[in-house]
């Protein structure tokens, strides 16, 4: 082995070393990091879902929620209202979910997930919790516990106080576009939020 080689490696590990001490401390690197293989695990776990974890979202409000109508899912999700159209019709393509007529308002359509859908959901939640073990692991269960508690807690508050809109959408795209997945984005720009 050449002795450039190792000078240069060691001088790139006490680069790397000091970049994290000096982000250390930065609460947005360390959510970016976290965020950034959460996403990364997620979307693997969810990849053959039309929508990935946008479309897995829909899914579960569909079969979980009361937040049933499209424009309520819309907006609880902070998906525009297009894109859930287009996002809905794939979901329905595919046999996960179905719109009905709304009993309490017939102009509206209540989303609902079919058999096929709550069978595929129950995988696929599966599938994300080995990918947040997985992203999770370095922490003993009490400090997955501690942590998901405090991120639900900061959440709600943020929701309540700066409620989502399309924003969600924004971000979903940069960070999917920073992702080192190697799968085609699909319709990116019209079809996914």
């Amino acid at each position: 082995m050449d002795m450039a080689d190792v000078g240069g490696h060691d001088e790139r590990a006490v680069e790397v070393a000091s970049c994290r001490e000096a982000l250390a401390d930065d609460l947005g690197w360390g959510l970016g990091m976290v965020f950034r293989a959460y996403a990364t695990a997620a979307h693997a776990a969810v990849a053959e879902l039309p929508g990935g974890p946008r479309g897995y979202q829909v899914l579960s409000a569909a079969a979980r929620s009361s937040v049933a109508s499209q424009l309520a899912l819309a907006q609880h999700l902070g998906v525009d209202r297009t894109v859930m159209t287009y996002l809905l019709d794939d979901l329905e393509a595919a046999r996960l979910i179905q719109r009905v007529p709304d009993p309490a308002d017939r102009r509206a359509r209540r989303v609902v997930a079919t058999k096929r859908g709550t069978d595929l959901l129950a995988t696929l939640d599966h599938r994300l919790q080995a990918a947040e073990a997985q992203v999770l692991a370095p922490l003993d269960e009490q400090a997955r516990e501690a942590f998901r508690a405090q991120v639900r807690l900061l959440a709600t508050r943020v929701n309540v106080v700066d409620p989502p809109d399309d924003r969600a959408c924004v971000l979903a795209d940069a960070v999917d576009a920073e992702l080192p997945t190697g799968r085609p984005r699909q319709r990116r720009s019209a079809r996914h939020g």
